[in-house]
């Protein structure tokens, strides 16, 4: 569904009409819920951030600004959010082998596992300033400028700490055995 039907739910749920909210709920839970994972690494953890973004989405509606893309709006609170928790975690647990697994050999299937766990290890190693940078760029796709807006810096600074995490993430998987042209 198009940004308009987002801008159309919003302003029924300002106008008294709650029930629009779920179908936001509905459209960007997925989303929202796996941005969260990537960032804490627990399923648990995930589900309890999306739940408090969208309770805050909702409590925070009439300051939505529709100059931004809504989704862009509620994900930079999905960002908050897992820093947040992150920075009160004092612990890492390990996500679960089968997050990553891909209809593939038995064999390729392996390799996979490794090298996910491998590069969500050094993901988890990454300050989460940085981390935040690389999940919306890599994972998440969103563009310099989207990503500046999300995380509230320059989109100069959004550049260096990509700069940076690559470099950090590469370190990292070099001492862990992966070649750095693979």
């Amino acid at each position: 569904m198009s940004e308009p039907s987002d801008w159309n739910a919003v302003q029924d749920c300002l106008s008294g009409k709650t029930e629009a909210f779920e179908m936001i709920v509905e459209r960007h839970q997925k989303a929202i819920f796996n941005a969260a994972l990537r960032m804490v690494e627990d399923y648990e953890d995930a589900q309890d951030i999306t739940q408090t973004v969208f309770v805050k989405a909702f409590d925070k509606l009439s300051s939505y600004n529709p100059k931004f893309k809504f989704f862009s709006w509620i994900y930079k609170m999905t960002m908050n959010e897992s820093i947040n928790f992150l920075n009160q975690r004092k612990h890492h647990e390990e996500l679960h082998p089968g997050l990553f697994s891909k209809e593939k050999t038995p064999e390729e299937k392996l390799e996979q596992a490794i090298l996910s766990d491998k590069v969500q290890d050094a993901l988890m190693c990454l300050q989460p300033e940085y981390r935040a940078t690389v999940v919306l760029r890599h994972f998440e796709e969103f563009s310099y400028r989207e990503i500046a807006f999300i995380l509230e810096i320059p989109e100069k600074t959004v550049k260096s700490r990509l700069f940076s995490a690559r470099q950090l993430l590469k370190d990292h998987l070099v001492a862990k055995g992966i070649p750095a042209n693979g």
